[in-house]
């Protein structure tokens, strides 16, 4: 496994992965170097060499932020060309990352401002601790968010309250992040992990083949018409129909017992 300067990457079950942001001098912010590295991590994601490998939980170090966004300290006296230059890195990162065809969820720690709500926001599932707080404040730097925020953050809450947030760049506490479906549990700072961890092996207990499938077929629906989306949809079923895993979930139901998953 890789050993980064920015990431700890930790292999807590056979089915999961845990990635803790881990810069908390700076409350996570992304700098240069974790960007690369976020990147590099995402690139070397191969189902093929981690077949077992079903869900990706990420997390920051520390109880005050997930992740603070991106690194102001370093953009600093940053000319365009750098400034763009490092930004295409924070977006082909999040490109990759949209790739990832397992689940993804997101353990928010604490504050998850600008680039890291952006980040959660590319997770499939998002659990936060009751003192979380959601924002993306670009607009009060004279920018706006550019990884993903305008889009990805209507599509989660709506237009008038995404609107809301981005225009005002007012954080939300993590209550109000619940009542508008930014986040789907809210839970105690010290379950925060264990909440994710058993979240994780839910989502990794059910079939391999068909969670991908099923991330696959509400993604891209998401961005066509009702018929093409319901065209997507049994398309990712049919895939599933001859699968070995197919058969062993009905064999087990009706045996009355725990399905064995192969992946296959």
């Amino acid at each position: 496994m890789t050993m980064y300067e920015t990431l700890l990457v930790e292999r807590p079950s056979p089915h999961f992965q845990l990635v803790t942001l881990n810069r908390p001098e700076t409350l996570n912010a992304i700098n240069t170097r974790m960007g690369e590295e976020l990147l590099d991590f995402f690139r070397s994601f191969d189902l093929y060499q981690e077949p077992d490998l079903r869900v990706i939980v990420f997390t920051g170090a520390g109880e005050r932020a997930f992740c603070a966004g991106g690194d102001l300290k370093e953009r600093q006296g940053m000319d365009e060309t750098t400034w763009k230059r490092q930004h295409l890195i924070f977006r082909t990162g999040r490109d990759t990352m949209n790739r990832i065809p397992i689940p993804l969820i997101a353990a928010v720690n604490g504050a998850a401002y600008g680039g890291g709500l952006e980040f959660a926001l590319c997770c499939d599932l998002i659990v936060a601790a009751e003192h979380a707080r959601f924002a993306l404040s670009e607009i009060k730097l004279g920018i706006m968010p550019g990884n993903g925020g305008t889009q990805r953050l209507p599509r989660r809450i709506g237009p008038a309250r995404a609107k809301e947030m981005i225009l005002t760049g007012q954080p939300i506490e993590a209550a109000k992040a619940l009542e508008w479906g930014l986040v789907n549990r809210v839970v105690p700072q010290a379950r925060l992990l264990a909440e994710a961890m058993e979240l994780a092996e839910t989502v990794a207990a059910n079939g391999p083949i068909s969670l991908r499938q099923a991330k696959k077929a509400i993604d891209r629906g998401m961005d066509v018409a009702l018929d093409s989306g319901l065209a997507l949809e049994i398309e990712c079923y049919n895939a599933l129909v001859n699968t070995e895993d197919r058969h062993e979930g009905v064999n087990a139901f009706n045996e009355k017992r725990t399905p064995r998953f192969r992946n296959r």
